[in-house]
């Protein structure tokens, strides 16, 4: 069997500092595994799968992102998007209709990357850093329950852990134990004529390695003459990859995940999982072999079915209530529990912490029925049941695949930025429907099949992400 390409050996040279020994060194069945029973193949293949999903997610999604073809941007650089979604859009999935994203994948391994941010007097932005497991590293989020009055000028380094030197002055270290690192800046635009405010902001963030920081510290332009910082066009999704991770059998996902593991270490809890993939045959590098007896090919097959379907069964712990289900203050940070952070890369790719955003989703109406746009439902939101945020909130509607509906006449993410008319008792009640209903406010257009509903809280308080608020159920007229 061909060896696999190797690069910088970031893995072996964290698990050498760890002092782990964290896989064995050998393909077949473990030492013991008879006393496992016959089934152990298949228990360790699903749950390596839900393990080293997000690693395989991010790196195809990396590859997809990186290069010189249209959409796609060299490391250490970011692509501004210059417009919202068009209607119809289906990368990635549940494309955002509240802001304008830069993103670009961070290289950290030979040097230091910085990243400043301008101030965006007080139009709203939020940024962050994830690393190649999903875990956000870094993020804007600020604690208390303020109003989010926007950013202020920032510069942050991410730096290879373990590297020494000097970062310029009032630059925020960041140590990243992975090669690569997921950049993704978002400021707020209504659209149309905002458009161009938004931009501004954008044209004001820099990106650059250490070395190609000038010797007082100051924020250096990037190569693209028009904008002065980065690429203009809108990048390549981060969640289009999925496709290509359906499409892969056991051993093109594992093959992809031993390459990937090499260059991006995972966390220091996470020994025993890495010493399961090493009994099914998976060691950071090198080529795959799973266990291929007539017994364990089966196990093989049935443990990477469990796997997917494992991954996209929402997990018991996430919050519920009314029929709408979100992350909680897990969100971004998820230690040891592989399931809930497996879903939300595969929900919600680069999921941002509690404290940025939270993400409720409902598919069904009050009485358990599937929404669809042949019915008109409504949203009660009482006065004290509004989603308690410092930012903003809005609904959108999506086909069950996450797109934007292709035949809307319009996009609307309706929410308290769209003059919402309350009730007299303050309530607030949205109206939700494929067509537009008399009067047309606090109107939430869907699609005319099945669709599901994403309320997305900016900046929410700590009754959003602690279970103590819920959003209302949407309730069929």
């Amino acid at each position: 069997m061909k060896k696999i390409r190797r690069t910088i050996p970031l893995f072996r040279a964290w698990a050498a500092l760890a002092g782990v020994a964290l896989i064995a060194g050998c393909a077949s069945a473990p030492q013991g595994a008879g006393s496992k029973g016959n089934g152990w193949v298949k228990d360790e293949v699903s749950d390596s799968y839900v393990f080293g999903y997000p690693l395989v997610l991010m790196d195809i999604s990396r590859e997809a992102a990186t290069g010189n073809s249209p959409g796609q941007a060299e490391p250490n650089t970011l692509r501004h998007a210059q417009s919202l979604p068009p209607v119809g859009a289906t990368t990635p999935p549940e494309p955002n209709l509240d802001t304008l994203a830069s993103s670009g994948w961070l290289d950290v391994s030979r040097e230091p990357v910085l990243v400043a941010l301008p101030d965006t007097h007080g139009r709203y932005a939020d940024a962050r850093a994830v690393d190649m497991w999903t875990n956000v590293l870094w993020s804007t989020a600020t604690k208390g329950n303020e109003r989010v009055s926007g950013l202020k000028a920032q510069t942050i380094a991410f730096v290879h852990a373990g590297w020494k030197g000097a970062l310029p002055a009032r630059a925020k270290r960041v140590d990243v134990t992975t090669r690569y690192v997921w950049f993704v800046a978002r400021i707020e635009t209504r659209g149309g004529g905002d458009l161009a405010a938004a931009r501004r902001v954008q044209r004001g963030i820099r990106v650059a390695p250490l070395s190609a920081w000038n010797g007082s510290g100051k924020r250096v332009a990037q190569a693209d003459p028009q904008t002065g910082a980065g690429l203009a066009g809108d990048p390549v999704a981060a969640g289009a990859p999925a496709a290509q991770i359906a499409a892969l059998d056991a051993n093109g996902f594992f093959s992809r995940l031993a390459l990937a593991l090499e260059d991006n270490a995972p966390a220091p809890d996470d020994p025993h999982a890495l010493k399961i993939l090493g009994d099914i045959g998976v060691h950071p590098g090198d080529p795959v072999q799973l266990p291929s007896g007539t017994k364990d090919a089966a196990g093989v097959s049935t443990g990477f079915a469990n796997g997917r379907a494992r991954v996209a069964a929402p997990p018991s712990n996430l919050l519920a209530g009314n029929g709408w289900l979100w992350v909680g203050d897990d969100a971004g940070h998820y230690g040891t529990d592989y399931a809930l952070r497996a879903y939300a890369a595969y929900a919600s790719p680069g999921l941002p912490t509690s404290r940025d955003e939270a993400r409720a989703r409902v598919s069904q109406d009050s009485d358990g029925h599937t929404l669809n746009g042949a019915n008109r439902y409504v949203i009660h939101f009482s006065a004290k049941q509004l989603p308690p945020v410092r930012g903003f909130w809005s609904i959108t509607a999506y086909t069950p695949e996450g797109a934007l509906d292709s035949d809307a006449s319009v996009r609307v993410a309706f929410g308290d930025r769209n003059g919402a008319r309350r009730n007299r008792d303050g309530s607030l009640d949205v109206l939700v429907s494929a067509e537009r209903p008399r009067g047309g406010a606090n109107w939430v257009p869907v699609p005319k099949g099945d669709f599901r509903l994403v309320l997305r809280m900016y900046a929410p308080k700590p009754q959003v992400t602690d279970g103590s608020w819920q959003p209302p159920a949407v309730e069929r007229q």
